[in-house]
């Protein structure tokens, strides 16, 4: 098959689908007329007008709230990570003093000390 009988299949395929679908594609010549009038700025808005604008800014809050709660769980995250680490470098230091002191009395009260 040469190339240019593959160019107008291509092209006879776009039109006829084009052609099926011209229905759902295209709105009506009155509806067409109307959607890129200009709407003066003291007249009201439409209907579909507000529940567009309605749906958009009801979608940005979503996306919003979305990243900030997504912020909020890293941070909670990061400063958790943080407190265990601390925790456990706290914990080692205790346990290395411990060990480092260590008289072999248990339990090992300040009383139980040999004082020199």
């Amino acid at each position: 098959m040469t190339w240019r009988q593959a160019v107008l299949l291509s092209c006879f395929s776009a039109v006829v689908l084009l052609s099926n679908a011209k229905q759902k594609i295209f709105m009506q010549e009155s509806d067409a007329s109307n959607f890129l009038k200009r709407r003066g700025k003291r007249s009201p808005k439409s209907r579909d007008e507000v529940n567009a604008e309605n749906r958009q800014k009801l979608r940005a809050d979503e996306l919003r709230r979305e990243y900030y709660e997504e912020q909020r769980n890293e941070f909670e995250n990061f400063v958790e990570e943080q407190n265990d680490e601390q925790e456990e470098r706290s914990r080692e230091a205790v346990e290395q003093w411990r060990q480092w002191h260590y008289d072999g009395l248990h339990p090992s009260y300040l009383y139980n000390r040999h004082h020199i």
